[in-house]
């Protein structure tokens, strides 16, 4: 008999089944609950589902809307007041443009700083984003800065020239040992022996400090490399990243890499003081990969603005994250003012849900092979984002007993997540968020966990459904879920990170005597049962474990981003139910308008069946669903749909049919959704066949060009 999977042993997709039909179970109780709370009978159901069948019929005819009335480009919109769009540039040459430097030609230059200041951009100045900042101006409309990262000696020699011919100013930030190495010796450009000609002299930046048009940044002084970051010996780059000795077998500690960036911030920050006789005020990040830990470091040392080379324009609010528009490949007029008109614009954002433990085997040679493949796929589909599992669930009960990446509190079952998630990065060229639990740790028995009170017996019990979880009221739970959400921002490079649906409470919960105590002390209990009875109590009860939920993931945001870069996004998972109704944010703790209001993305769990919404009502139910949404103003645009392509319902053959999934991504695209995704996704089986949702999933592939 053939097996589904080749790595069944170690990586089960199907072992995990019964248990998610116990947590299937537990949602579908929360429905009926919704049904007797709503005073719904039996008729009024069946009414409704055949409504449903009806509206089914018509879920895909989308009215006609004026050209006035359709959704807007936001190069169409007014210019964004106090932001500011920065260019990335690098070398300038005057014939051949290397790119191996991402040179662009001179004239290309003159023609791209023309067709700006002619099409009604204002050049401005660092000066006068700090300027800004800090209440003491505002930026004129479409607001630009040209930067030009690692101190070519063409700064000198042919851009410098046209700054002053366009009384334009800029940004330069060398690379601190590249223009220290000595005359007639080569410059080692990450491996690459570079003829030292082609890079300044300190007397040029001497010379070029002076200038009203020249602000001096730094671009380190000897961390524009890549360094080996985990035992396979990816390279990432080393200002943001802790290194991996292959001879100890350990990473860089805390301490040795605060020592190793505080050397070389504090080196190339008194060099820059030593030639230009002031203090350099802008860091840029070598491959625009910021670093927390990095940054803290930097700002001690006098610096105010960093940049990197994420998407957008940058906002006066927000000096340590500036990102800047890449301009590499030299590229035609055309293709430049059309990535410059379009930098506000935000790409459709298409997601991956991937198990890690679908990856993992203890057998290297097949896990090299599943990581291969799957890494193919993601590069085929050609979609935006992949939220990769970074805690092991082999069993599929949602008890997390191991992590993939080194941390102080759980056993690693490899060291796997970063590995896989740089391949993605590098190689898929797709953000990937890490896809993390809130509450779920089997950490310690002593700490407490989540407690249903039983009105029955009047006991509280522990809560088992969806998961069992530790109480985010004890202040040991939250350091030590802070601790192991702090190890993965050491250890990993990812863009994001995806808070799972762990993060609930039902009505019942938590009695744990931790939360009772803290529910005490807010001055709105009144009631003697741990539960509240009178309503008024019982809604300000609903909100306070909301709100005790969401501060919490807002902590973990602040740890994650406090050594890995304010760069870092977040994303929650959020049940259907609080959407649909939001009354029933008191049998989750969760709701919409807070979702939106604290993260990035909103991620509704947009999967019917999951639901018990019977298939030949899923189209009207997901249309439903959308239009919750989109009440909320600029809801759509925060949010991600994520499609189940599994029917939990069936233990065997339970993959979503290929054209269902298809239908569905289809059916969010009418109704005006953008960004959307599903889970899980079973690329060692092809399921779903990428060649028949790809072009419903993928604009690169739309409508179907295989």
């Amino acid at each position: 008999m053939t097996q589904e999977f080749p790595n069944q042993t170690s990586s089960p997709l199907w072992t995990s089944e019964s248990v998610r039909l116990e947590k299937l179970a537990w949602r579908q109780e929360l429905g009926r609950r919704a049904i007797a709370r709503s005073r719904m009978n039996r008729v009024c159901l069946m009414l409704l589902i055949w409504l449903c069948l009806i509206f089914s019929v018509r879920a895909e005819e989308v009215p006609f809307l004026a050209p006035q009335q359709r959704p807007q480009l936001e190069a169409n919109q007014p210019w964004p007041a106090d932001r500011f769009l920065v260019l990335a540039y690098h070398d300038v040459e005057d014939d051949a443009a290397d790119q191996r430097y991402l040179s662009v030609r001179t004239s290309a230059l003159n023609e791209q700083i023309a067709w700006l200041l002619h099409n009604g951009y204002h050049a401005i100045s660092v000066q006068d984003i700090l300027d800004a900042h800090y209440g003491l101006k505002s930026l004129p409309p479409k607001a630009f800065l040209l930067s030009f990262d690692d101190g070519y000696s063409s700064f000198y020699t042919r851009v410098w020239p046209l700054l002053k011919a366009w009384n334009v100013p800029a940004l330069w930030a060398p690379v601190g040992s590249w223009v220290d190495t000595p005359a007639g010796q080569p410059v080692n450009f990450g491996g690459l022996m570079t003829p030292r000609e082609r890079f300044a002299t300190w007397e040029m930046v001497r010379e070029l400090s002076r200038s009203p048009l020249v602000e001096i940044g730094a671009h380190t002084w000897a961390s524009h490399y890549g360094l080996p970051a985990n035992p396979q010996g990816s390279r990432e780059p080393a200002a943001a990243n802790r290194g991996w000795d292959k001879t100890t077998g350990r990473y860089e500690s805390d301490a040795q890499f605060t020592r190793r960036m505080t050397d070389d911030v504090q080196k190339v920050t008194a060099k820059i003081h030593e030639v230009a006789g002031k203090t350099p005020r802008a860091w840029v990040w070598p491959y625009g990969a910021a670093s927390g830990s990095t940054l803290t470091i930097a700002k001690q040392q006098g610096y105010q603005l960093a940049f990197t080379l994420n998407d957008g324009l940058g906002n006066v609010k927000d000096l340590d994250n500036i990102p800047r528009l890449l301009i590499a490949g030299n590229p035609s007029l055309k293709a430049f003012a059309s990535a410059v008109t379009q930098i506000q614009e935000a790409d459709p954002v298409r997601v991956m849900h991937v198990d890690l433990d679908y990856v993992y085997d203890p057998n290297p040679v097949q896990q090299a092979k599943n990581i291969d493949k799957l890494v193919q796929r993601v590069y085929d589909m050609k979609i935006s984002h992949v939220f990769l599992q970074a805690f092991s669930d082999p069993q599929g009960d949602g008890t997390v007993k191991s992590l993939y990446f080194p941390n102080r509190w759980l056993p690693m079952r490899a060291d796997l997540f970063n590995f896989v998630s740089w391949q993605l990065q590098t190689r898929g060229n797709v953000k990937v968020y890490a896809w993390m639990p809130v509450l779920a740790f089997d950490l310690a028995s002593d700490l407490p966990r989540v407690q249903r009170w039983d009105p029955q017996t009047g006991k509280a019990l522990l809560a088992r459904q969806p998961y069992v979880r530790l109480s985010p009221w004890d202040p040991r739970v939250r350091q030590q879920i802070t601790d192991i959400y702090e190890d993965l921002a050491r250890h990993a490079s990812f863009s994001g990170i995806l808070f799972h649906d762990d993060a609930v409470l039902t009505d019942f919960e938590d009695v744990s005597p931790e939360a009772v105590a803290a529910w005490r002390q807010t001055g709105m209990a009144h009631d003697a049962a741990p539960v509240p009875q009178r309503p008024q109590e019982r809604q300000a009860w609903m909100r306070f474990k909301s709100q005790t939920l969401t501060r919490f993931t807002l902590d973990l945001r602040q740890a994650v981003q406090a050594i890995r870069g304010p760069q870092v996004k977040t994303a929650r998972n959020l049940f259907a139910l609080p959407i649909l109704e939001p009354q029933s944010e008191a049998w989750f703790a969760q709701n919409l308008d807070d979702f939106l209001a604290a993260y990035d993305w909103t991620v509704p769990m947009a999967m019917p069946l999951m639901e018990s919404v019977p298939i030949d009502a899923s189209q009207a139910w997901l249309t439903r669903l959308v239009q919750a949404v989109a009440r909320h103003p600029g809801a759509l645009k925060k949010t991600i749909f994520e499609l189940q392509a599994r029917d939990w319902n069936r233990r065997q053959q339970n993959a979503i049919p290929d054209q269902q999934l298809a239908d569905w991504m289809r059916l969010l695209r009418l109704n005006g959704v953008k960004n959307y995704g599903y889970y899980p996704d079973d690329f060692i089986n092809n399921q779903p066949d990428i060649s028949r949702i790809r072009p419903q999933f993928s604009s690169w592939w739309y409508p179907d060009h295989d």
